[in-house]
């Protein structure tokens, strides 16, 4: 009996004590959960954080867009105003309107180099200040010279602005909204567009002499901004590596990035890109030498830069904005504030289809995107030559030409307008991406002043319809360019699409079409 009682009394103890331990046991998962939790809650709350910080950035640094467009938005209606004040002729209307952007090659030659020497935020900065200096001179000029003089030192400013912002961008980016960000200028580019547009249909009721005076002092403002932004932005910490700013470059990559191990992989990739770290490395020649002289790799990087760069311009982009009031009066609307309220529906519709394209960039990808936009550019570039030609000046002619106009532009917005700078500030390679990309810039201002400069005379030659049937055919073999020398660049480090050129055409065209063949295999399965 004894024996009994004290066997049921140890089986007690045992489970007491075995109750205990499940009880600490319990106690240490629950305790480990709890750290879990912070652990991610602190986790979410950095990735948050770290998400509007790089977005401030890229808001901030595309501040010099918004002028690039609000000139050739508010030029479109304010050449009107001019020429019946300073009684000027046709040829000096091209003139004025298209050498701003003869000029900012200039400006974005000089861009590369002096991005590479002062720094990326401080170029943005030295932009601003040069095209608010070119603003004050228009708004106050008596006569044509002085006008001139103005829209040369604005010109000079838009280019160091219009090369530099997307490289920034692109450096400072995560590697999965990259697209998205460097997307940012070309959105705030078509909210410039909106806001000129706006500004020619408000001011219109002033005198003609004051009139366009007003429209193009209002273009300094953002400039105000742009000299807080600098205050609150970084600099791009590919820049401070390659100044041997190593710490700097890496504090940088902490508040743009919210996984410490990724900072330590870009960081590892950065150094790579510019030389460090390789002893065997040979003397890299000069950029210019380089750029002029490159090897296969770098070549076919350049054809692909420079080429989308041109296509974005040729295809007549510029001429439909910067003179939409004469397409629509060709049209056969005569009468100047439905000739400027018109204008603002193109503007509009450019802003909208500009922000459905940086929904979808980082999503679908920039090749899907280029297609979509130079066939469909291509459509309505023929249907608008076809309508101002055969369909006279009707209300069904002037209905088709406004949302031919609209199309076009919308399909230039959700394609070719913001993939183009995405794809040349991400495709070369660190030691040479922003003189590379500043060439591309180059091409771009320099085909987008020659339409600009020659569409009126043109126009008068084989009419308007005849110049736009022109743009159609030149749309048409773009799309030919984006099949042959275009990768796909979504989802892969800028360290990754400099390895992508190196394969050349033919072995990025096969990995696309195999990566399409295993997508369409696991839908089926």
């Amino acid at each position: 009996m004894m024996g009994l009682v004290e066997e049921n009394g140890n089986d007690g103890v045992v489970s007491k004590m075995n109750k205990y331990q499940k009880m600490d046991k319990d106690d240490e998962f629950d305790d480990e959960l709890e750290d879990s939790m912070i652990k991610l809650r602190q986790q979410h709350t950095r990735s948050s954080d770290t998400r509007k910080y790089v977005f401030a950035c890229a808001v901030f640094a595309s501040l010099n867009s918004v002028l690039l467009g609000y000139d050739v938005g508010v030029m479109s209606g304010a050449i009107i105003f001019i020429q019946e004040d300073l009684k000027i002729t046709e040829v000096q209307q091209e003139v004025l309107v298209g050498i701003l952007s003869i000029v900012s090659l200039l400006g974005s030659l000089g861009g590369g180099r002096t991005s590479d020497a002062i720094g990326r935020k401080w170029t943005m900065g030295l932009a601003a200040v040069i095209f608010q200096t070119g603003a004050l001179v228009m708004t106050f000029a008596p006569t044509f010279g002085v006008l001139m003089i103005g829209r040369l030192l604005a010109g000079v400013g838009i280019g160091f602005g219009v090369m530099v912002a997307p490289v920034y961008i692109t450096e400072i980016s995560p590697t999965i909204a990259r697209g998205s960000l460097t997307s940012f200028p070309e959105i705030f580019i078509n909210l410039g567009i909106l806001l000129g547009y706006v500004s020619n249909y408000a001011f219109s009721g002033f005198s003609v002499h004051t009139g366009w005076r007003i429209m193009l002092g209002v273009g300094i403002l953002p400039s105000v901004f742009i000299g807080f932004a600098l205050f609150v932005i970084p600099e791009s910490p590919r820049w401070l590596v390659l100044q041997n700013r190593v710490d700097e470059a890496k504090a940088v990559l902490l508040k743009t990035n919210d996984n410490e191990e990724e900072v330590e992989e870009r960081l590892a990739e950065i150094l790579a890109a510019a030389g460090f770290g390789n002893a065997d490395k040979t003397e890299e020649k000069a950029v210019w030498r380089e750029l002029l002289d490159p090897s296969p790799s770098l070549r076919r990087m350049l054809i692909t830069g420079f080429g989308i760069q041109c296509f974005q311009q040729i295809t007549g982009i510029d001429a439909t904005v910067y003179y939409s009031p004469t397409i629509f009066r060709d049209a056969g609307i005569t009468d100047k504030t439905k000739l400027l309220a018109a204008t603002v529906s193109v503007g509009f519709t450019k802003t909208i289809f500009i922000l459905v394209a940086t929904i979808l960039i980082d999503r679908v990808g920039r090749k899907p995107l280029l297609y979509v936009s130079t066939i469909g550019m291509t459509a309505c570039l023929l249907g608008l030559a076809f309508t101002l030609t055969v369909m006279g000046n009707g209300q069904v002619g002037i209905a088709l030409a406004i949302l031919l106009v609209c199309g076009n532009v919308a399909f230039f917005s959700v394609g070719i307008g913001p993939v183009c700078w995405v794809l040349t500030s991400e495709i070369f390679p660190l030691r040479v991406r922003a003189q590379a990309a500043a060439l591309g810039a180059v091409g771009n201002r320099l085909c987008s002043g020659l339409i600009a400069m020659s569409f009126l005379s043109v126009s008068r030659a084989i009419t308007v319809g005849g110049t736009f049937f022109i743009f159609s055919l030149i749309s048409a073999v773009s799309v030919a360019f984006v099949y042959k020398h275009v990768p796909e660049t979504k989802g892969k480090s800028l360290e990754q699409i400099e390895l992508l050129f190196q394969k050349g055409n033919e072995e990025w065209q096969r990995g696309e079409v195999e990566l399409a063949d295993v997508e369409h295999l696991v839908q089926k399965e």
